[in-house]
């Protein structure tokens, strides 16, 4: 059996954790610089907040509704999902991470368990030790777990947050009563086709001839259909590497000063840097992308990259932030009003297993290098060891006029009970 456990608008519920005010209130959470709505409570959804809503254009709908409209907390919403992963793990060692708010969990070995029970273990387990609400679907494969868990999402106070799919009576009608285009994996231009062969909801997917669609669509496609008629074909996705690690930001405002971009590219390429020696990889490329302010019409738009090839494979901070800069000199116009800028490493290969140059290596002194600096970091404080590139009092330029504080993250934000 596998289990989907989601929680419950996640972002708006970890602000209502340290901020108990804004139970039963609607909230919307905004995307980074503060730009459109990203997540929303029921509440919010209730009133007709859209997802995706550029604030600037909701702003008096969210005011006369009185929708409590906060910035992006990243740090305090990813330690919560830290918190919640850890639980979930207690309840069986099979686990797989699917997003910052649901994990797909795997029951082997749980011959005459009552999962309704268990589910609302997990559920009850982790609203009090974290205080996040979540809905637990259970079923026999990965992607019917997941149409148990959107019925009991749908209706929590019938589900009690906990749906068992665990016949095929149960199967069907569940089936029944998903339309097509809420299926998971089916997108916009697949439900149409399957919208074309008479396909409404995914009991009438279930039912279309399994050879025509593995040659009509994909052997995914055909996966998800086995799935959904109750034979396991979707397994849990290992842990891996990611085979390009990609930083990029916008800027607080349009710019023109090549210097200013430089130390945001520096910085970029630091922390894609960082992020390849905690998974112990190293690139042989590095990209870098710079944009112009398309929304600025009457401005001369400039959208460029550059690709720069390594002579040996790194994951030096000092190697990457020179090639990145080396490359934005290339690529700068003067005159151009930039937005956007980006650093992409790629072409990934394990830093202990790669081939060797026989001419050209790495400075020996890097490795130990920058083990001192993300020890120290780690240590202490993020980005307390800087390149001289950087610029040191800076951290992410990001516009968060409504940010809360990192109340699990940083020791001046903790509550002090008086």
């Amino acid at each position: 059996m596998f289990a989907l456990v989601d929680c419950n608008n996640f972002y708006a519920s970890c602000e209502r954790v340290f901020n108990p005010n804004l139970l039963g209130k609607p909230v919307a959470i905004l995307s980074n610089n503060d730009g459109c709505v990203i997540s929303r409570s029921d509440e919010a959804k209730a009133l007709g907040l859209p997802m995706g809503a550029p604030i600037f254009k909701w702003k008096s709908f969210c005011k006369a509704n009185n929708v409590n409209v906060l910035s992006s907390n990243y740090p305090l919403y990813g330690d919560m999902s830290d918190r919640v992963m850890s639980i979930l793990s207690q309840f069986t060692p099979d686990i797989e991470i699917y997003s910052i708010d649901e994990s797909f969990l795997e029951f082997k070995g749980f011959d005459g368990f009552d999962f309704s029970d268990y589910g609302q273990q997990i559920r009850q387990r982790i609203l009090k030790w974290t205080g996040i609400p979540t809905c637990v679907g259970v079923a026999p494969t990965k992607a019917l777990s997941k149409v148990a868990n959107k019925i009991a999402r749908s209706n929590i106070k019938k589900s009690k947050g906990v749906v068992v799919i665990n016949s095929d009576e149960n199967r069907i009608k569940a089936l029944q009563w998903l339309p097509i285009e809420k299926v998971w994996g089916i997108g916009h231009r697949l439900q149409k086709k399957l919208k074309a062969k008479g396909c409404s909801t995914a009991y009438d997917f279930t039912m279309l001839d399994s050879e025509w669609v593995r040659k009509t669509f994909s052997i995914t496609l055909w996966k998800l259909q086995q799935d959904l008629k109750g034979i396991s074909a979707i397994s849990l996705d290992e842990p891996q590497t990611k085979k390009a690690i990609a930083t990029t930001r916008s800027f607080e405002q349009s710019v023109t000063d090549i210097s200013y971009i430089k130390e945001r590219v520096s910085t970029f390429a630091v922390t894609c840097a960082e992020k390849m020696r905690k998974q112990n990889s190293s690139c042989h490329m590095v990209i870098v992308t710079l944009r112009s302010d398309s929304f600025r019409k009457e401005l001369e738009q400039h959208r460029v990259s550059r690709t720069v090839i390594l002579p040996h494979p790194t994951n030096s901070s000092l190697v990457i932030a020179k090639s990145a800069v080396t490359a934005l000199d290339s690529m700068f116009k003067q005159g151009v009003h930039y937005k956007k800028a980006g650093v992409i490493v790629t072409g990934l290969v394990p830093d202990d297993n790669f081939q060797l140059d026989l001419f050209l290596s790495e400075n020996p002194k890097h490795k130990p290098l920058m083990k001192t600096i993300d020890l120290i970091n780690k240590k202490y404080k993020a980005n307390t060891i800087k390149l001289a590139s950087q610029d040191l009092k800076r951290t992410w330029k990001m516009k968060q006029n409504h940010l809360t504080p990192k109340y699990t993250t940083n020791i001046n934000d903790i509550f002090i009970v008086k």
